[in-house]
């Protein structure tokens, strides 16, 4: 028991760490915040191994960090909705981790990297993009363009990279998953 407790606090460790260097490594920022990198692949990983608690809790570690190197503050309620709430949010892509460990189970990985793991994992994104949208509206709006609805622009500036980074890390945590398993089997859950 406590050894299955300290390997799955080292590889949420890990995961956290490497959402940090993916964070840096963007392929592009937007000039309010925001940017398309792959840091929320491993925070899926790790809540589709480990469940909603290492998920969510990597999920807020990696917001912390993200926040330390570039920290973009309007307001204190923006700070939580934009960080803590936005990344512990992709956490709940452990919502598939049930599904997932019985198709380890089963044998079943590669039906189940589509069917569970990618669906689970674009629910994380469109969850974070809701805490980001809404973070918009209440105070990005005067950066909108004049005679443009803040919905819009919110809408539209969220969108614009939490799309495809949504897109992009569903597909790559659904290709990257069952090799990781059959690598590095996740021996009991914490």
């Amino acid at each position: 028991m406590r050894n299955t407790r300290v390997l799955a606090m080292v590889e949420t460790a890990l995961c956290v760490a490497l959402a940090i260097g993916l964070s840096r490594l963007p392929a592009y920022k937007l000039p309010y915040g925001g940017s398309l990198s792959l840091e929320m692949l491993p925070i899926m990983v790790i809540a589709l191994r480990r469940g909603f608690r290492a998920g969510i809790i990597a999920g807020i570690l990696t917001s912390v960090a993200v926040f330390l190197f570039e920290p973009f503050v309007v307001h204190w309620a923006q700070v939580a909705l934009d960080y803590p709430v936005a990344f512990g949010a992709v956490g709940l892509a452990a919502v598939g981790a049930r599904a997932w460990r019985s198709a380890v189970t089963k044998g079943a990985m590669s039906t189940a990297a589509w069917t569970v793991v990618a669906p689970a994992c674009l629910l994380a994104g469109a969850l974070r993009f809701t805490s980001h949208f809404l973070s918009g509206i209440i105070f990005f709006g005067s950066y909108a363009p004049k005679g443009q609805p803040v919905v819009i622009y919110s809408l539209v500036y969220n969108a614009s990279y939490m799309v495809p980074a949504t897109i992009v890390c569903a597909m790559a945590t659904a290709l990257l998953l069952p090799a990781l398993e059959r690598a590095v089997p996740a021996a009991g859950r914490a």
